[in-house]
């Protein structure tokens, strides 16, 4: 496929760009400028001869305005062969023109597309965070669509128009009293500008009637999702009324919006009928006095009718332009989109091998009213693992979140080998990188299709391999259709547990130099837990791990454990020597022993007795 590096436009949501837009476009059409060059060609030649058609018919009404006798021997062949000739010829020359542009269009369309999705992809955790994927879904579905449209009716539609329109005014002048070419273009700038001025007034109906729709559907969307969440409070009734309330605003803004286009049909077939009856009627008065013939009437009828339909196309092209313009504005802005998160011009490649991790005096805030991490420093040495436990809300996930660099550090920094993080490519960075996070999201997809994600290019015994390794086999061999099983939107056919082993056996097949557990066994009951804590340290083993727990049973043979308390290191060292120190450390641990002697220990969702494994009875 070719491909154009021309840049999209970023227009601010609050303003238009409306010829940057255009002028952008231009480069994804120019890329195939042979077939632009030649559709221009048959453009031309179909307007050509949609325009010759009625003055060969006006000679063909003349030459047999005489006696019925001598018709045949006075209407020359030619006028017949030619009038058929020039009527196929608009039609050929037409769908060639469409046939050689099509591909130029969608590839348009196509590579557009690609660059909006890459460059979602290329945004910050942050903004992905804060946005509703409903709304987000739509403006990209809306604007994709409208690209198309965009480019079609700007390129493809408006340019024949203007050509047509400028023959028929063109040969009004010339052949005829020049009255009759200033009423057409008196009719031309009229049509055009109440178009363009009550469509202008429409494009603000339209902006309105599209946030109503964004919206409805970001909430449909959004509840769609908390599926599980909606069931457990009974909220279906106030979930659908939320929705309904919604919907009613988009409802009264596409009535508002649909008034106002019937308004301007109105209008527009107003101006069009003042032009044909001011023609007609000047055209009649030169036929009673003998200036123009019966064929003269016939050709002014034939190019009054040719011209009403591409002024009438003219306005609904118009109306599409802009409305397309409309829905992509919002698309466009996503690319306009600051990347938080951005390789440096002179960014290096993370060599393979094994890595060594240091936090040099970190600090970090998601929002600068609130501090997360203060002055951290420690280090991981290639082929250790160290170990980060604390209260929720200590800082421990921001660690990972800062390590695989989905956001960068405030003060301080983070090296890889002796490299700065922040000077290294994103792309060798994390594939550096394997991590098995509390909170594990999967595809829609097969159960293979999870794990091979680690590695798409893993043949099937690979990922057989890791399945067993994360303690998988079993459940896999006991489900009717095996690897083949599809999880559900987000995994929601698998209870926490088996979520939890599919993160682990994802992260094992990628095979990343520098393994991040977070919470990794913290949905398995005891007995799984124990057998993927083997597997989770012979998977460690020679790697750079850091593993951040709440459970400190699953970190007693760590290289070296970090205490965090309000995003502060507050003790460091071995398993067996924290406790001898007696400190928060020490604290943490007799407070887990209390609870594990004291009750059974609450939220093992992965353990069989809780819940069964078959999906389909869940």
């Amino acid at each position: 496929m070719r491909r154009s590096s021309a840049a999209l436009p970023g227009p601010e949501p609050t303003e238009r760009h409306d010829w940057q837009t255009l002028k952008s476009l231009f480069p994804f059409i120019w890329a195939y400028k042979g077939r632009v060059i030649f559709a221009f060609c048959c453009l031309l030649a179909a307007k050509g001869a949609n325009v010759t058609v009625p003055i060969v018919f006006k000679h063909l009404i003349d030459d047999l305005s005489i006696t019925r006798e001598q018709a045949f021997i006075v209407v020359p062949a030619s006028l017949l062969l030619a009038y058929g000739v020039f009527r196929f010829s608009t039609s050929l020359f037409t769908e060639l023109r469409e046939i050689v542009f099509a591909r130029v269009t969608q590839q348009a369309v196509r590579e557009i597309s690609l660059r909006v999705f890459r460059h979602l992809h290329a945004l910050s955790l942050r903004f992905h965070l804060e946005r509703q994927t409903g709304g987000l879904t739509r403006d990209i579905e809306r604007g994709t669509r409208s690209i198309g449209s965009l480019i079609s009716y700007t390129l493809y539609s408006i340019l024949p128009t203007l050509i047509e329109i400028g023959l028929v005014i063109g040969i009004l002048l010339v052949q005829y009293d020049a009255v009759f070419a200033l009423i057409t273009l008196a009719a031309l700038v009229a049509y055009i500008g109440f178009t363009v001025q009550v469509t202008n007034w429409r494009t603000t109906l339209r902006r309105q009637a599209n946030e109503f729709d964004s919206a409805a559907n970001a909430r449909a969307i959004d509840s769609l999702i908390n599926y599980e969440t909606v069931k457990y409070f009974n909220n279906e009734e106030f979930e659908a009324r939320r929705y309904d309330e919604q919907l009613g605003k988009w409802i009264k803004a596409q009535i508002t919006n649909q008034y106002s286009l019937s308004g301007l049909n109105i209008g527009q077939a107003a101006i069009v009928a003042v032009a044909v009856t001011a023609m007609m009627w000047q055209a009649a008065i030169r036929v009673a006095s003998g200036e123009m013939t019966i064929g003269d009437i016939v050709l002014v009828n034939a190019f009054l009718i040719q011209l009403y339909i591409p002024l009438n196309f003219l306005g609904v092209i118009y109306r599409e332009i802009r409305q397309a313009l409309t829905d992509i504005e919002r698309m466009f802005g996503l690319m306009h989109q600051h990347r938080e998160i951005a390789d440096a011009p002179d960014a290096q490649t993370l060599p393979p091998g094994p890595a060594g991790v240091r936090f040099e005096n970190v600090c970090f805030a998601y929002d600068a009213k609130r501090s997360i991490l203060f002055d951290v420093a420690f280090d991981i040495p290639a082929g250790r693992t160290v170990a980060v436990v604390g209260h929720s809300g200590s800082g421990k996930s921001t660690l990972a979140r800062l390590l695989y660099r989905f956001y960068d550090v405030q003060g301080g920094a983070i090296r890889v080998n002796g490299h700065d993080i922040r000077q290294l490519g994103q792309d060798s960075l994390r594939a550096a990188i394997g991590i098995v996070p509390q909170d594990t999201v999967l595809f829609n997809d097969t159960l293979f299709y999870n794990i091979q994600y680690g590695r798409p290019s893993a043949r099937r015994e690979e990922v057989e391999a890791v399945a067993r390794a994360a303690q998988l086999e079993d459940f896999i061999r006991h489900l009717p259709d095996g690897y083949e099983t599809r999880v559900g939107e987000r995994g929601l056919k698998l209870s926490g547990g088996e979520k939890q082993r599919v993160a682990i056996a994802r992260a094992l097949l990628k095979n990343p130099a520098i393994l991040i557990f977070d919470e990794a066994t913290s949905a398995l009951d005891s007995k799984t837990e124990k057998a993927i804590q083997a597997q989770i340290e012979r998977a460690a083993k020679g790697r750079t791990a850091l593993v951040i727990a709440h459970r400190l049973s699953t970190i007693m043979d760590a290289d070296e454990i970090i205490v965090l308390d309000g995003g502060c290191i507050v003790e460091r060292g071995r398993h067996g020597a924290l406790l001898a120190n007696g400190g928060a450390y020490a604290q943490m641990w007799m407070l887990q022993k209390q609870e594990e002697a004291g009750e059974p220990r609450s939220g093992a969702s992965g353990d069989p007795s809780d819940a069964p494994s078959d999906p389909a009875s869940r």
